[in-house]
């Protein structure tokens, strides 16, 4: 089996349940994942994957940018006769995009199963054997997902934590961030998606207020975006103490660590928050422009989401004004913060 998911990381680790569900119900299949460089090293570090492919799009764009078709062709067809190699029996396109239904085609599995329209998109669902179709029209991504699973007849449960991160990791990572609890905060965001971030400001009066009401200091998260380190020091200047940069995390299994080793993360819609749900660290969302069904949390971790409504959220493109993510009030954050890391269980 084959499973079909490219793109950004968000969108890669909220199907990770849906796969997991698959792999619970077909223990004995070989089950495979296409995905892209930027999120293949989360993938990697999940033992019930028996292989990862990655599909080569820095090579490809790299030669079509230099003018090098020969080359592009030759790697891309190099691609395709290793996917055809393998000889599955069944895709599962979660992507369904014209890219993922060509790469599902291509490995010329007897099986192909996407979505049909509207989840289906630029003609996807035409290179699929079969198109599951999905009721209600809107529903979050991970039910999406689930629901695709669910159209093959399984119905394995959910996993609690669809993420792993192994013992060992989890430990290192506590011991970086200086042996004890903390709060994870990531308040970056993908340069294509800066409307989404909530300001430093902000983060830093959570930061301040968390630690004299929990005595819990923040750690402030890094990611890869060229502004993120000085966002990230900017709320650990204002912070006043409460607050520190937290320790390199070179992969996104790093990243994982951390979170997975934090008693609560903070954060607006990205693959990071969503990350964190996944391995189970329970999560306050910050959300603006972005859809409050789609971009909902992984349901099987506590999570509190904060948003205010104006007039044009949620919105397809963002802006660069950001009124609904400038709305958000930090009590509303620190409350819902509290309700988390006050609830049966959390230990605080």
């Amino acid at each position: 089996m084959l499973v079909i998911r490219l793109g950004a990381v968000g969108d890669v680790v909220r199907t990770l349940p849906a796969a997991r569900a698959l792999r619970d119900a077909y223990p004995d299949a070989h089950l495979a994942w296409l995905v892209e460089p930027a999120s293949a090293s989360v993938l990697a570090g999940q033992p019930w994957l028996d292989d990862v492919r990655i599909f080569p799009r820095g090579l490809l764009r790299e030669a079509l940018g230099r003018g090098r078709v020969d080359r592009a062709g030759r790697e891309a067809w190099a691609f395709v006769r290793a996917l055809r190699a393998a000889r599955y029996d069944l895709v599962l396109d979660f992507h369904a995009i014209l890219k993922s239904g060509l790469l599902s085609r291509s490995t010329g599995a007897a099986m192909r199963v996407t979505y049909a329209p509207p989840f289906a998109r630029e003609g996807a669902h035409h290179f699929a054997t079969q198109r599951a179709r999905l009721s209600p029209p809107k529903q979050s991504r991970f039910e999406r997902n689930e629901a695709l699973v669910r159209y093959l007849g399984v119905e394995a449960p959910l996993p609690s934590t669809p993420l792993r991160v192994d013992r060992a990791a989890r430990e290192a990572a506590r011991a970086a961030m200086g042996g004890e609890d903390v709060v994870a905060m990531h308040p970056g965001t993908s340069d294509s998606t800066a409307h989404k971030r909530w300001n430093a400001g902000g983060y830093a009066a959570v930061a301040r207020a968390l630690h004299v009401r929990t005595g819990l200091p923040s750690v402030v998260t890094v990611g890869p975006a060229r502004n993120d380190r000085s966002f990230a020091e900017s709320i650990v200047a204002a912070a006043g103490g409460s607050a520190r940069v937290a320790p390199a995390t070179p992969s996104l299994l790093d990243l994982a660590a951390v979170f997975a080793a934090s008693r609560l993360y903070i954060g607006s819609d990205t693959g990071p928050m969503h990350v964190a749900s996944l391995v189970g660290t329970p999560v306050v969302q910050l959300l603006g422009p972005t859809d409050p069904v789609e971009n909902r949390p992984f349901p099987g971790t506590p999570s509190e989401t904060v948003r205010v409504q104006i007039a044009c959220n949620p919105c397809r493109r963002g802006c660069a004004a950001a009124a609904c993510m400038h709305a958000i009030a930090p009590g509303d954050v620190v409350d819902a913060a509290i309700s988390l890391l006050a609830a049966p269980g959390a230990g605080w």
